[in-house]
């Protein structure tokens, strides 16, 4: 009963299109001689015969089903068979299928152009077309309790037909699932023989956490939202299994806001006896001794003993989990003393989405609400490729606590229902009127006195719902005295601890283990002091002992060990322990698992070359300089070390420059003016040429070629050599042999790194 199963099959009409195993001639149809179903009925046989390569499956693999629920039922084959054809029935044990009531349970069509209905025969699931497949899935919704046990066969339409059997991988045989407290109905009655009135508690388990649902699992945002719910009759229907949702529903699958849904209970009138309201969860899961769960208290009578309730877990499309029309009144005329279920979460319809917080907006809504199966898609934080159960999110317990007026239910009371009821009368002294329904009264808040003089605390209730307006309802707030922490001369360090829930799984699928259970505090101390009785208890339990004689019995996987390096590739490592006595055999599973682990890159440091030897000096004389480079070999990485210097320079001197005229010089005023006209024209001219032009007077007695274009650099980076040269044009007669030497200049290029 969590949340909005697929439609049934009453929901669809037969299809148009028989395939070829269901095509029929009218006069087949017609005739009486076949009976219901007769047709695909002859092809049943008893033969056992192995055909291992096809498999029916039943999502889960259960051996037992429970009443109601909805499963995804595949047909198969493994590589490389193949089918072209099928047919899918589920039969009640022990009967032939000739009636309409052999049939067990309904099956639901996922892809209409891959399955359909037989039109010959209603119950059974064929192809749609006949052509190579390999696998098909259907939904089944399983029959009502007390039902029996149920058997789902399947006939193959290959290069040959494989009939039913009854036995072997084409066949799936389930009992019904027997309920584990046994006193509610498994659908609502359609009239209550109860009488007088009930009080419940109904407590929501959130147990959806990262370590029990670890994919995808939404760290920052996961919550619960508002429960909302009502316990009402059963001319109303919160919500509806296989139904569309209403804008309430909407609002609290898409939005997680109770408050349409809230409007649209209470304007049932008298259809609706209490309206029942929890608090949002945030974070989604917290321990019990650090947070209790939620819980509200809520009334049934003989007309209203039904009640239903709705949270959407989030962030998500349109997730939801929640009870439908749970009937508290059991067929023995009584009121069921406890009911507990385990829910996995369901998709309202409303939206879609395969993933937390990711929407598919090329799908639109179809307002239909089917359950999440592990195998909807491998995006899915439910994915399972092996098809098994999703593991529950949440459990709810509703417990009995008051019962009130005279009770008529045909089993006599056991102890547990008169304690119940005992205790409940000495808690509740005051007058409340049954017409005046209140929450849960809160806890008192702290003394108004930090030392031991006097002062008062208070407490606070909810007025939920005033049935008589004749009758007038109680006050809301209540006040005692009090003393600051430690003053008090009463016992006011009793702690109130809940029941202890359910046990957990054992830590062992075979073998000895460790099992848990938890319990929370449901009233601290009076006077503020710190509980101290245990909120957890853990005990040892032993799965199949004779597990014992398996030679290769190993312990879990420890945890990977760290990167065998800081930086970098390196490798890890886990090992497990044999536990099993290595009397019973050798064991050559592997105890130890290497694997490779990459964590972030190490830092590189620049590389460079050796020095290249001294260029020559840059001048022929005088003052000069010399340079050597060297290359950038690797760039430097993630956080090396950066580059040295790449070129460098030292002075050079040769010899003095020879300014003298020479020996032959003639220094009469006439050779001055003439230089000196010949250096005025020179200097009117522009351009390089004429900067770099030398002069006799610069070279006393040679007549010099202007300096060359600088050659091409040597390298493209990291440091280079250009060269320029200036030549002798003629020498005078008088020009002494060393002034009339060719000229070299030499400068560093390129120096940037590589």
């Amino acid at each position: 009963k969590a949340f909005f199963p697929p439609l049934s099959l009453t929901s669809f009409s037969p299809p148009l299109l028989a395939s070829a195993g269901a095509r029929a001639a009218p006069s087949e149809r017609a005739g009486k001689s076949d009976g219901y179903c007769g047709r695909i009925l002859r092809a049943q046989g008893t033969r056992k015969e192995g055909y291992n390569e096809f498999r029916l499956r039943v999502e889960g693999d259960p051996e037992k089903y429970q009443p109601g629920s909805t499963y995804r039922v595949t047909l198969y084959a493994s590589s490389p068979a193949y089918f072209r054809g099928f047919t899918l029935i589920a039969l009640r044990e022990g009967r032939e299928g000739d009636k309409e009531e052999d049939y067990a349970g309904n099956f639901q069509i996922i892809d209409e152009e891959d399955t359909q209905f037989m039109i010959n025969c209603p119950p059974a699931v064929t192809e749609s077309t006949p052509r190579r497949r390999t696998r098909i899935h259907v939904f089944w919704t399983a029959p009502p309790s007390s039902s029996g046990c149920v058997t789902l066969k399947a006939s193959i339409v290959q290069k040959r037909i494989i009939y039913f059997q009854d036995e072997g991988s084409l066949t799936k045989r389930m009992c019904e699932k027997e309920s584990l407290y046994g006193e509610t109905t498994e659908k609502p009655l359609l009239d209550c023989c109860a009488c007088g009135t009930a009080k419940y508690r109904v407590t929501f388990h959130g147990n959806w956490s990262e370590k029990v649902h670890p994919k995808d699992y939404p760290r920052r945002a996961n919550h619960w939202s508002a429960i909302i719910g009502a316990s009402h009759s059963k001319n109303y229907v919160l919500w509806e299994y296989g139904g569309y949702a209403s804008e309430g529903i909407k609002k609290v699958a898409e939005l997680g806001s109770p408050v349409s849904m809230e409007e649209e209970i209470r304007q049932k009138g008298d259809d609706v006896l209490t309206v029942i309201k929890m608090k949002a969860q945030w974070p989604a899961w917290q321990p019990l001794n650090v947070r209790a769960a939620p819980s509200a208290e809520f009334s049934v009578d003989r007309t209203r003993h039904l009640m239903s309730f709705l949270t959407m877990l989030g962030p998500s499309p349109d997730w939801n989990v929640g009870l439908s029309a749970e009937d508290l009144c059991t067929k023995e005329c009584g009121w069921a003393q406890r009911v507990v279920q385990d829910m996995i979460p369901w998709d309202a319809g409303t939206d879609n989405g395969v993933t937390y917080e990711v929407n598919d907006l090329l799908k639109i809504p179809s307002g239909e609400d089917p359950p999440l199966t592990s195998l909807d898609h491998p995006q899915s934080p439910f994915y399972d490729p092996e098809g098994g159960a999703i593991t529950p999110v949440a459990r709810v317990v509703v417990e009995r606590i008051a019962r009130k007026g005279e009770q008529c239910n045909v089993v006599p009371d056991n102890v547990d229902d008169i304690v119940a009821d005992i205790a409940q009368e000495e808690k509740e002294e005051d007058d409340t009127p049954e017409t005046c329904i209140y929450s849960n009264w809160s806890p008192w808040s702290a003394c108004s006195s930090a030392t031991c003089d006097k002062g008062k605390r208070m407490r606070q209730r909810m007025l939920k719902a005033q049935l008589d307006l004749s009758v007038p309802c109680p006050h809301t707030q209540d006040f005692e005295p009090c003393m600051g922490p430690g003053c008090s001369d009463e016992e006011g360090s009793t702690c109130t601890m809940s029941e202890w829930i359910t046990w957990s799984p054992c830590s062992m699928s075979c073998g000895m283990g460790l099992r848990s259970r938890e319990r929370y505090v449901k009233q601290f101390p009076d006077d503020g002091s710190v509980c101290t009785l245990p909120t957890e208890e853990n005990e040892k339990c032993i799965v199949n002992e004779e597990c014992n004689t398996i030679p290769c019995m190993l312990s879990p996987w420890s945890d990977w060990s760290d990167c065998s390096v800081t930086c970098g590739k390196g490798m890890r490592t886990r090992q497990r322990v044999l536990k099993s006595p290595v009397e019973l055999g050798e064991c050559t599973e592997d105890l130890e698992q290497v694997e490779k682990c990459m964590l972030p890159e190490c830092p590189t440091d620049c590389m460079v070359s050796e020095w290249t030897e001294w260029s020559e000096c840059n001048k022929s004389c005088g003052k000069g300089h010399m340079i050597r480079t060297r290359m950038v070999k690797l760039e430097p990485q993630f956080g090396g070390d950066l580059c040295p210097e790449t070129v460098q320079r030292k002075k050079c001197k040769i010899r003095k420059c020879n300014r003298g005229g020479g020996q032959g010089q003639v220094n009469s005023d006439e050779k001055k003016r003439r230089k000196e006209a010949r250096e005025k024209r020179r200097s009117k001219q522009g351009g390089r040429q004429g900067e770099e032009t030398t002069s006799t007077a610069e070279h006393p007695g040679c007549k010099m070629r202007p300096w060359s274009n600088w050659t091409d650099c040597t390298k493209l980076c990291g440091g280079g050599i250009q060269e320029r040269l200036m030549t002798a044009k003629r020498r005078l007669k008088s020009a002494q042999l060393p002034s009339c030497k060719d000229r070299k200049e030499i400068r560093a290029c390129n120096v940037h790194p590589c």
